[in-house]
């Protein structure tokens, strides 16, 4: 393994020490509203003393369990924390008897802008490939609870969806979508690489050339185009969306639930090992990605321009 202790690049890295987490996080927005191509907007944080989650909001009716990703502030940018969380309440869904259908949506203008990059500013250099590892396995484990999640999962995209988020749509059952929503995968432009098992669900869906516009060449994606190459299931327009797409779910949660699971699984247990050998490779290979020269640098790059 490359030491990169001894580099250069580890002083502009230790150079971010004098960056606050909360500088950090305001730069983190100012690029995901840059990735986006809007302008920034927040939504004051819900708050529910009586919630098991920090991070997110769990409502579960007649068997309708949503899940909302519940950082507005930080556009729903995941953290190390939010990953545990969200890994735990699938883990809850899939288990319990009430839920026949789980539905992910995000609180605020976004859906999720994929990993926090303002977690990078405490990250000890001479422990980077030890972190980058243990960040590997939570990624693992992470798209895995996804692979096996038994149950139908829809995924309620009310804004911009950006990284990780993105890529594991392909292993959701559904994805509805607001008219105002845009899907995007910025991976080489970070110096890194897909994951959520995209390297063969995204070419499998929409054909390799589309496929490649998007994880190799970081080409971002309207609603309607998503749903053009069959990502997105049905795209509903942002006035009426959430007035449309609730009502559909609750219907769908009346079906029988075992009809439901056992259909899934015809339908999906046949790949469950690809996915599996998929997703371990796509990890893996982060884990280098991550403490390549290419990535740390796009990182540090981000955080200087905003200091």
């Amino acid at each position: 393994m490359v030491d990169f202790v001894g580099r250069a690049k580890w002083d502009a890295w230790n150079a971010l020490g004098s960056m606050s987490q909360e500088d950090a996080q305001k730069a983190y927005i100012d690029l995901v509203n840059s990735l986006a191509g809007g302008e920034e907007k927040t939504a004051a944080a819900q708050t529910d003393s009586g919630q098991k989650y920090k991070n997110l909001l769990i409502t579960c009716e007649n068997g309708l369990r949503t899940i909302t990703l519940n950082r507005p502030e930080k556009k729903n940018a995941i953290t190390k924390e939010m990953y545990e969380e969200w890994i735990e309440s699938l883990k809850e869904a899939a288990e319990d008897p009430g839920t026949v259908i789980t539905a992910i949506t995000g609180s605020g203008d976004y859906y999720c802008s994929g990993n926090d990059l303002s977690n990078f500013a405490n990250i000890d250099p001479s422990k980077m490939h030890e972190s980058s590892k243990e960040a590997g396995v939570l990624l693992n484990r992470f798209v895995s609870a996804f692979i096996d999640f038994p149950k139908p999962l829809v995924a309620v995209v009310n804004g911009h969806a950006i990284g990780v988020c993105v890529t594991v749509m392909a292993l959701f059952d559904a994805v509805y979508a607001s008219d105002m929503a845009t899907f995007h995968t910025p991976f080489s432009a970070l110096g890194q690489s897909p994951e959520g098992c995209s390297t063969y669900t995204f070419p499998k869906i929409m054909g390799p050339a589309k496929a490649n516009e998007m994880l190799l060449f970081n080409k971002k994606i309207t609603a309607q185009q998503a749903c053009d190459v069959g990502l997105v299931a049905e795209v509903i327009p942002a006035n009426s969306f959430q007035q449309k797409i609730w009502p559909k779910l609750q219907a769908h949660a009346k079906l029988p639930v075992k009809s439901l699971v056992y259909s899934k699984a015809l339908t999906r247990d046949m790949e469950k090992d690809i996915l599996h050998k998929v997703n371990d490779a796509e990890c893996d290979r982060l884990v280098e990605r991550w403490t390549s020269e290419d990535c740390i640098n796009a990182i540090v790059n981000f955080f200087n321009r905003k200091k």
